[in-house]
């Protein structure tokens, strides 16, 4: 049950919070730009931010910490996220697709099980599609649209396709957190 509500935390990752104002690009992957279809996402690189959960309780808390970091000399970006330290994670790389026009990433999970997804970016808003291999749930396909608030604050709302069926997902909230870490186990 766990996995299938964490599942798609890529997105939950994957468009935080958008500041106004560009950060630097400086990240352990070093100093550089990002290629002009990936400029959507660079006041996100060198920041980590943490999200959480809908249905977190202080009895039972749920929260997702994911890193992100310019990679491949710009032509990539790289997301690092867990869930409750290190009960779940994942790494994600994002890039620009020429042959096919899109972005597209590629989603490896602490679970097992892998995603090769598409984004649609429409001003503030992130719509990605994501094809599920090896969920052990039968999650074959997760849809997320991510939306910034006007106080800067971002909701990522997911849904998940699974034995023929969507179903609601997963629900978070992120802030810039730069105190956060993201661990594995």
């Amino acid at each position: 049950m766990f996995r299938a509500l964490a599942f798609g935390l890529f997105l939950g990752g994957l468009l935080v919070s958008v500041s106004a104002a560009q950060a630097p690009n400086s990240t352990p992957s070093g100093a550089g730009e990002l290629v002009p279809e990936l400029k959507f996402f660079e006041s996100f690189i060198g920041k980590t931010f943490r999200g959480e959960f809908a249905n977190s309780t202080p009895e039972k808390p749920m929260f997702d910490v994911s890193r992100w970091e310019r990679a491949m000399n710009g032509r990539a970006i790289r997301i690092l996220h867990s869930v409750n330290d290190g009960e779940y994670g994942g790494e994600t790389i994002v890039m620009w697709d020429p042959a096919a026009k899109q972005i597209r990433s590629w989603y490896f999970t602490t679970a097992g099980f892998h995603t090769e997804g598409t984004f649609t970016i429409d001003g503030n808003r992130l719509v990605s599609v994501e094809k599920v291999t090896g969920n052990e749930n039968g999650i074959t396909e997760v849809k997320a649209t991510s939306e910034l608030t006007p106080a800067g604050v971002l909701s990522v709302k997911s849904e998940y396709f699974a034995k023929g069926n969507w179903v609601p997902g997963h629900t978070i909230t992120y802030k810039e957190a730069p105190d956060a870490t993201v661990v594995f186990k």
